[in-house]
């Protein structure tokens, strides 16, 4: 994210640790049990930790079998140290509250008081026979950089095992024995300014021990004289007709033995057979390929096709391999690959276009955020991916914080296409700003290291679909050179990026991006312009800036005296909006266009409830406009939310909040995102459906009503027949001057298929009184505004009567919530923005996370509406439904009661 402030203002952090552990630290674990086959890959999974400063033996005394770790800290296999510190219930307050992170901070002239190395400590268990076997440690990935003892011998020096990304491999079959082993990695402290590690700047404060340890775990390899490594397929589709793919199937044979050997390889891809003899020197490696050349089966008649979430199926192939050496196996490989072609170019205007199988397709979607401390949650990360998928994007980019394996293996199987790349403003960029420190020939080793390592982690996914060799800035040439040439080298054959900002370099040319802003509040109408970040071109990184979530979360993250300030004081600085002192850490912006347009907050849940509504309206409007103008003269080729999530729980930029309740910024999305769908456009009054499928929808049905604040019907016209090309939008209808409108009024969008089920259905509030933006005045973050729309009027609704039924099925491991909401004629008034939550038992938690067909809707008396919500299925405890509104009370209904009423 472009900002001066992540530049120019870093936080100096440190945390001040007890001298002894959690009483619960002195938990010990089992060695390690190595798996038997020779092919098997063991993961680490528990470590102990301590600082240097008191653990202050050498390495190899700690790493001698039998050495003490009492008073260390019992850690999980991919833990930071602040990870590690966390899960032993170190600190006493949940330093996700309030700023309890920076009250347990002390200030430390050197900068942080993770200053000194951390040992890292595990022992594992070799099988007995270790004839003809060879033992490699893995390591993927270690920031800073981790001097490495096996066994009492130093195996590896810090300056070879460095960077965040780098993937190291080391044969240290003479260091260790059947039985037990010890390993000890004694990990240097970490600086995202000085090292290639990993950063963080405004989206959350920097972790105090800025992420140090081995946050991708390491591996125990078990292998024969000949080891296979980076396993590959690179499929060839003649477009446009997808019939045929030709694939390419390589693997690089490794003789790890001081003699050589004839080793054959063999192996079956997409179900075809392959086999090849080949002949190592003593430490030799070869890549070993086939091709439809020397495997005719290769060429693949019919192949199943990968496409992105909403324009067809994921479907995935299989490739394994093994060596055999003397007819005994000796290693194998395998993973797993999709067909797909991925190819870009710059439209006339210089905006970068994407293809899918030679499709065009605006690319929706949401800069990616891990937790801050880099902790490892499987089941969440799926649950996220769920979330994407609700959500209607196709997209994750990744700035930075690439992660590992799984994380790209739900991207396949939910069809999620990644942009991936390097991170701004710490040592990735400081060569390429101006004042920035160059690069040593120490530094240009750890990010060649790192760019061949993350190619060969990205590049069999079907899910990739480029990577940014920069991001707010481009590399300067030799880097950039050395980036393409490393790519390259790995056989990458998907588009390399210059940088996610409008910059290029030699070897890519221009990059197609743009990086306008804004980044913290503008009105909906602002997205429709013509300039900086209207719906144009590929915008990178782009949104209003902050997302309010809702009133559990807010009481869960702030203190009674921050919640306070959040709805009175605009000008407060929150720490969960900006931990340092940038532009972001005050909602001055929001905060003012939320009073002027929606009227002054009266309380926490005023303002809340004012947010969402601000919140739902702005999102939508974003996509929506970038959906509107995929045809466009002028077209706008993708667009990504800064940010999908947070890091933490935070008050800005998220389509769901670190709790993962769903607020007005996700439903806002996902109704702009839905396959087919009905909008309003701001800019010209214009009815425009969207179709983001292949397929050609016939024989559709619209309905476009114009009500007044009393309901009224102002303006009402019904189209049939309606034929709507896949992949493209259409302009449906404009509307035309009405007399004798409300201040506020209402914009009802119905869409339904042929037989009359419901499509898409959009609702939006406006007032006759416009946004004016202030465009000459425009900063890199924001373009003001000097006159506000007046949505005051909202505020005069009655009350509104609104009817709940709720039942609830078991769906496997998902409970399934069914809600029937409806408005009775003789309602007063519209029921505006209906939220459903779902609690478990009368007063239980949120059932979180949930995925919900539709949310915060509107209704008009005589309207109903169902929705269905799914969730995991936990305990005993009968589902409660919770709706609420904006002029409706709350009210609870137990999922089954045959009715619920609010008056």
């Amino acid at each position: 994210m472009q900002t001066p402030a992540r530049h120019a203002l870093w936080m100096v952090l440190a945390v001040a640790i007890s001298a002894a552990p959690a009483a619960h630290a002195q938990t010990t674990y089992a060695p390690t049990q190595v798996a038997t086959d020779v092919g098997s890959l063991t993961t680490i999974k528990h470590w102990h930790i301590q600082d240097s400063a008191k653990a202050q033996q050498g390495g190899a005394d700690i790493s001698a079998t039998g050495f003490s770790t009492k008073g260390w800290y019992p850690v999980s296999g991919r833990a930071t140290v602040m990870a590690g510190l966390l899960e032993n219930g170190t600190f006493k307050n949940d330093v996700f509250y309030s700023d309890n992170l920076r009250a347990v901070q002390v200030p430390d002239a050197s900068g942080n008081l993770f200053v000194t190395p951390w040992w890292y400590r595990t022992e594992f268990t070799l099988p007995e026979n270790q004839t003809g076997r060879h033992t490699l440690l893995r390591t993927n990935g270690i920031i800073a950089s981790a001097d490495l003892w096996l066994n009492g011998h130093q195996v590896a020096d810090h300056a070879d095992v460095a960077g965040a990304y780098p993937v190291h491999e080391l044969d240290v079959t003479p260091w260790v024995g059947p039985g037990a082993n010890a390993l000890a990695m004694q990990v240097h402290p970490a600086d995202p300014r000085q090292s290639l590690s990993i950063g963080w700047v405004d989206w959350n404060p920097t972790p105090p021990d800025n992420n140090m340890g081995p946050w991708r775990g390491v591996d125990i390899v078990q292998t024969g004289p000949v080891a296979l490594s980076f396993p590959q397929v690179l499929s060839t589709l003649p477009l446009p007709d997808l019939s045929h793919a030709a694939l390419t199937v390589k693997v690089t044979a490794r003789n790890l033995d001081t003699v050589a050997h004839d080793a054959t390889i063999s192996g079956t891809a997409a179900g075809v057979s392959m086999q090849q003899t080949v002949h190592l020197a003593p430490g030799q490696s070869q890549v070993v390929s086939f091709s439809p050349s020397t495997t005719p089966g290769l060429a693949l008649d019919h192949p199943k096709i990968w496409w992105p979430v909403g324009m067809g199926e994921h479907p995935l192939y299989q490739l394994e391999m093994t060596a055999v050496v003397d007819g005994s196996p000796s290693d194998r490989a395998a993973t797993t690959f999709g067909i797909r072609s991925v190819t870009s170019s710059l439209t006339k205007q210089g905006y970068r276009q994407f293809f899918i199988n030679g499709k065009p397709l605006l690319i929706r979607g949401g800069g990616w955020a891990p937790d801050m401390f880099l902790r490892d949650d499987p089941a969440r990360m799926e649950a996220e991916f769920s979330y994407v998928a609700n959500l209607g994007l196709n997209t994750i980019r990744s700035e930075g914080k690439l992660e590992n394996q799984r994380f790209y293996d739900l991207a396949d199987r939910n069809g999620i296409m990644v942009l991936a790349g390097w991170e701004c403003c710490d040592k990735w960029e400081s060569a390429a700003k101006t004042g920035g420190s160059p690069w040593s020939a120490a530094d240009l080793k750890v990010a060649q290291d790192s760019m061949a390592s993350e190619a060969r982690l990205l590049r069999n996914h079907p899910s990739v679909i480029g990577f940014y060799i920069g991001s707010d800035n481009a590399p300067p040439p030799p880097i950039a050179k050395m980036y393409v040439d490393t790519l390259r080298a790995e056989d990458w054959s998907l588009p390399i990026i210059s940088a996610a900002a409008d910059q290029g370099t030699a070897e890519t040319g221009p990059s197609g991006m743009k990086m306008a802003g804004p980044y913290d509040w503008i009105p909906p109408a602002y997205w429709y312009a013509d300039k900086l970040g209207g719906a144009f071109g590929f915008d990178s990184e782009v949104s209003a800036g902050a997302d309010i979530p809702r009133l559990d979360d807010l009481k869960r993250m702030l203190s009674p005296q921050e919640q306070e300030a959040l709805w009175k004081s605009p000008e407060a600085r929150q720490y969960h909006a900006s931990a340092d002192w940038s532009t972001f850490a005050v909602l001055t912006p929001f905060d003012k266009a939320l009073a002027a347009r929606y009227g002054a907050p009266t309380s926490l849940a005023d303002y809340v409830a004012k947010a969402q509504l601000d919140n739902y309206d702005n999102v939508r409007a974003q996509f929506e406009a970038f959906n509107a103008r995929m045809d466009a003269a002028k077209p706008a080729t993708g667009v990504i939310y800064w940010m999908l999530n947070n890091a933490w729980p935070s008050l800005h930029w998220h389509l769901y909040d670190y709790y993962m309740n769903p607020a007005g910024a996700y439903f806002g999305a996902k109704k702009a995102n839905e396959l087919v769908h009905i909008q309003y456009s701001y800019d010209s009054n214009s009815i425009v459906l969207v179709n983001h499928a292949l397929d050609d929808a016939h024989g559709l049905q619209a309905s476009i009503r114009v009500r007044n604040l009393d309901g009224s019907v102002r303006f009402e016209k019904h189209l049939q027949g309606i034929d709507l090309a896949g992949n493209h939008t259409q302009a449906l209808a404009t509307l035309p001057a009405i007399a004798n409108l409300s201040h506020v009024y209402f914009i009802e969008l119905e869409l339904a298929a042929a037989d009359g089920k419901p499509v898409s259905r959009n609702v939006y509030w406006l007032s006759t009184k416009q946004d004016v933006l202030d465009w000459p005045h425009s900063t890199w973050y924001l373009t003001p505004v000097t006159k506000y729309a007046d949505l005051t009027a909202l505020q005069s609704l009655p009350a509104a009567t609104t009817e709940v039924h709720a039942t609830t099925r078991r769906e496997g491991n998902e409970d399934v919530t069914t809600v029937t909401l409806s408005v009775p004629a003789s309602s007063k008034a519209v029921a505006l923005f209906l939220h459903v939550s779902i609690r478990r038992g009368a007063h239980g938690d949120l059932a979180l996370p949930i995925r919900w067909t539709d949310n915060d809707v509107t209704l008009w008396p005589g309207e109903s509406m169902v929705l269905t919500a799914r969730y995991a299925a936990q305990g005993t405890a009968e589902p409660v439904v919770e709706v609420s509104g904006w002029n409706v009370p709350v009210q609870s209904v137990a999922a089954g009661a045959t009715q619920g009423t609010a008056h």
